[in-house]
């Protein structure tokens, strides 16, 4: 049977594969491990396999297990990669590490008010809509500038750099473009902000194109934790 452990080794293979072949570093690449829908035991057993970054896509279920497991296991980073409501912005702000889908200029003044002056600024990344396709959320590659410099003058967050859901399909092509346009965008940005770091693109089924394309944070969740529950 395989466990999580060994998916876990799997999943970092496939990453240290795609860096070597991009002549690339492994070590430049972070493996986040998507837990959304996943029971606590599950995130146990991938912290038991050396795992310490784990992203959440839904506010309240982020937050049970935030404050069920901040006590034990204090060095888990929490990531949220879903897409945001104003009214749960505050959540967002008091228990979450990154938060990873930032798209609006109300939402970043909302979780900048909303961080406790007591912990570090919170991590944000820019979601991009690098597909444009209308279910999603994210801005304009034009847009991009505007919304970072309005971040940057937010001292309780701290830009890290860009995140996009390329289109699911399997033109390769397609993947191609759209990863390639991001890592302009991500490249263009930085020569404004030279502190950014985190291009957060890839998952389970286009890491390889996504590495290849300058991705510094890889989001995998099937691939580790097994196919979601949604009932």
């Amino acid at each position: 049977m395989t466990t999580i452990s060994d998916r876990l080794l799997q999943a970092q293979q496939r990453i240290e594969l795609a860096a070597k072949k991009s002549n690339r570093e492994a070590g430049e690449i972070t493996l986040l491990a998507v837990s959304k829908t996943k029971p606590i035991s599950q995130i146990e057993a991938a912290y038991q396999a050396g795992q310490r970054k784990f992203g959440e896509n839904y506010v309240q279920e982020g937050v049970d297990k935030i404050t069920q497991m901040q006590t034990q296991y204090p060095d888990i980073e929490w990531h949220f990669i879903g897409p945001l409501q104003s009214n749960k912005s505050k959540l967002i702000a008091e228990h979450f590490d990154w938060m990873h889908t930032l798209d609006r200029d109300k939402i970043a003044q909302r979780l900048a008010s909303q961080r406790p002056s007591g912990m570090a600024p919170l991590n944000v990344c820019i979601q991009v809509n690098i597909s444009q396709e209308q279910s999603k959320s994210g801005i304009a590659i034009d847009d991009i500038e505007q919304l970072a410099d309005k971040i940057s003058q937010m001292p309780q967050l701290n830009l890290r750099g860009l995140m996009a859901i390329p289109t699911a399909t399997d033109d390769l092509t397609i993947q191609q473009h759209e990863c390639q346009q991001l890592n302009n965008a991500f490249l263009k940005l930085k020569q404004r902000y030279p502190m950014l770091d985190t291009l957060s693109i890839g998952m389970s089924n286009d890491l390889e194109i996504a590495i290849a394309n300058g991705s510094t944070m890889v989001r995998i969740g099937s691939a580790i934790f097994g196919a979601r529950d949604y009932q």
